[in-house]
């Protein structure tokens, strides 16, 4: 006996809505997969916003009036009854009235007959139309298109739903009618919702707009295709540091962004103040801006620098009374919690308040930073790179589908690069020997002239991971004046234990040291560094109670995404950009 042959079974993807906003993610709809098939015939409730609308109308076909017949004007009698001349007019009337109807003659020129006439029959109502909706809600790199009949959902003829309208509706899947990329969309049984656009105002009414016109629309480009693709990678990469941090048990500390210490004395920083007399203005119009950010200048020269000894600004009335600032780097206060905790981060946004022009920098960065105790500076590089490979294949693994697309919109190489530099090792050289590499070179010629003892140029940096290793590079040792007081000085006394980690098309992305815990030698730094021992008393402590070697590193986030997403603009993935002269929301 032949055993009946069993039809395979379909598997239903759950379509659990959101907890509270009981609406279903288009991405739990669109991303499926084979298993899109269980979907048909569901009731769900869909939002977001409308990436393309077509209007599609049917005309009414109207018949043409044609001339009656002869037998129609002229029917045969039923019998040999005799008729009336009345009767014989009466029975007439209707082709009377056909003829009239031909001609265009108004009833009202016969009122003696117009009682007689039927009353002429109205033309049917024209059959309703129907809208096919692109809608996306931002959570996947498609879209779902949504159908609406009038004659089922009644949409007044006025409101044309075009390109940014707000659509929250409940309907059906269905398999789709359309013969395009799609196979699911969603017969719309009710409206719930709709958010009027004026199309005439509207940034995204133009189609693909280039990004750096977009930068002037911050609020609405997330609209985007493009830009939403990288808000997601952007999170995802967020989920990733703190996982790989947990992972390796890791603590989460939160540092200050107000400061009154200069962690670098490297860079321009802002200066925050309550008082009135850096142009706040008077009246109610000073009052209502209570706090203000003014960037202050300070010059790089070090023994031009006065930060703890020289003249400060009137600031007793001010609301902390000393000199505060935006802070450039937390790396100085995660000390104090490593050196109770052992091994901790932070994760926050950095300020600088330096005018350049340079395409990877802005003056708000977020930056992920590092401290461990019981450290030296190998420890840190071995971190640091750890930590950069999780990174890169998280977002692969998690991002296919965003991943994809900037693959195929913004760089065709992005996704090999990445998993190169997750299988490869890195190569580790020390500052000396970046400067013998480089002034070996003889087919290129560099714009700043390489001698030892200053700092390496991008273009420098560029030449050794692009176009000599053609991988990252962990530069280390540096000499100690173009890294901050607190890196612990080498055995040679010239330089300091710092690193730098160098990635192919962008750069420094990673800096980290061992940071001095001796109490001498950071007593003499400060001292070279013509800072203030009152103002850095807390800091030193720590070498004064239980000091223990410790070690850490930075990790440029937005730069992180812009290499993941293969933009070159920081601003294009950076949510609100803020660069010199230009705030706006």
């Amino acid at each position: 006996m032949m055993e009946s042959q069993q039809e395979p079974k379909v598997t239903i993807p759950p379509l659990i809505p959101l907890e509270y906003s009981n609406r279903v993610m288009l991405k739990t709809i669109l991303e499926c997969g084979d298993d899109e098939i269980g979907l048909f015939g569901k009731t769900v409730v869909v939002g977001g916003w409308v990436k393309s609308s077509k209007e599609v109308k049917r005309e009414p076909v109207v018949a043409a009036l044609k001339p009656p017949t002869a037998a129609e004007a002229f029917p045969p009698s039923p019998g040999p009854k005799e008729l009336s001349c009345v009767e014989v007019v009466q029975s007439r009337i209707p082709f009377f009235k056909k003829i009239i109807r031909v001609f265009g003659v108004s009833s009202d020129s016969y009122p003696g007959v117009r009682e007689k006439f039927e009353p002429v029959p109205k033309l049917p109502p024209p059959p309703p139309s129907k809208f096919f909706l692109q809608i996306n809600d931002g959570s996947s790199i498609s879209s779902l298109m949504v159908v609406i009949d009038s004659a089922i959902v009644p949409v007044s003829a006025s409101r044309v739903l075009p390109t940014g309208t707000c659509i929250l509706a409940q309907g059906v899947l269905e398999k789709s009618s359309s013969h395009g990329k799609q196979t699911i969309e969603l017969k719309v049984e009710k409206i719930l919702h709709i958010g009027t656009v004026e199309p005439d105002t509207y940034p995204l009414s133009r189609k693909r707009l280039p990004l750096d016109s977009l930068r002037d629309y911050p609020h609405i480009r997330p609209r985007t295709t493009t830009v939403a693709s990288i808000a997601r990678i952007r999170d995802t990469l967020d989920f990733a540091a703190h996982t790989f941090f947990h992972n390796h048990g890791f603590l989460h500390v939160q540092v200050p962004i107000i400061t009154t210490i200069d962690s670098e004395g490297f860079s321009e920083k802002f200066q925050v103040t309550t008082s009135k007399k850096w142009g706040l203005g008077s009246g109610a119009d000073a009052d209502v801006r209570h706090e203000t950010v003014k960037a202050e200048q300070h010059i790089e020269a070090r023994d031009k620098s006065k930060l703890g000894t020289g003249v400060k600004p009137e600031v007793k009335e001010d609301f902390f009374g000393h000199q505060s600032y935006l802070s450039v780097s937390g790396r100085l206060h995660l000390e104090s919690y490593a050196c109770a905790l052992g091994n901790v981060y932070s994760f926050g946004p950095r300020f600088r308040a330096e005018k350049t022009g340079s395409i990877k920098q802005v003056a708000e960065m977020w930056v992920v930073e590092v401290e461990m105790a019981f450290s030296q500076l190998k420890d840190s590089m071995k971190c640091a790179e750890d930590c950069f490979k999780f990174l890169c294949k998280w977002v692969l693994d998690h991002c296919p589908q965003d991943m994809k697309f900037v693959t195929k919109r913004i760089d065709k190489t992005i996704v090999h690069r990445l998993e190169y530099m997750i299988s490869i090792s890195y190569e580790r050289i020390s500052y000396r020997e970046a400067v013998d590499i480089l002034r070996k070179v003889t087919d290129k010629t560099f714009e700043t002239k390489l001698r030892w003892g200053v700092p390496l140029t991008a273009e420098h940096l560029s030449y050794l991971a692009d176009d000599h290793y053609k991988r990252p590079v962990i530069i280390y040792d540096y000499p100690k004046a173009v890294k901050p007081f607190y890196v612990r000085l080498n055995d040679d006394g010239k330089t300091v234990a710092a690193f730098d980690m160098v990635v192919p098309k962008m750069g420094t992305v990673i800096t980290g040291s061992q940071s001095e815990e001796r109490l001498d030698m950071l007593s003499a730094r400060m001292k070279e560094f013509d800072l203030s021992r009152d103002q850095y008393e807390w800091y030193q402590d720590l070498r004064k109670h239980g000091t223990v070697k410790h070690s850490g590193f930075s990790l440029g986030f937005d730069l992180m995404v812009l290499l993941m997403t293969g933009l070159t603009d920081v601003r294009d993935v950076v949510p609100f950009p803020r660069t010199h002269g230009k705030a706006n929301n």
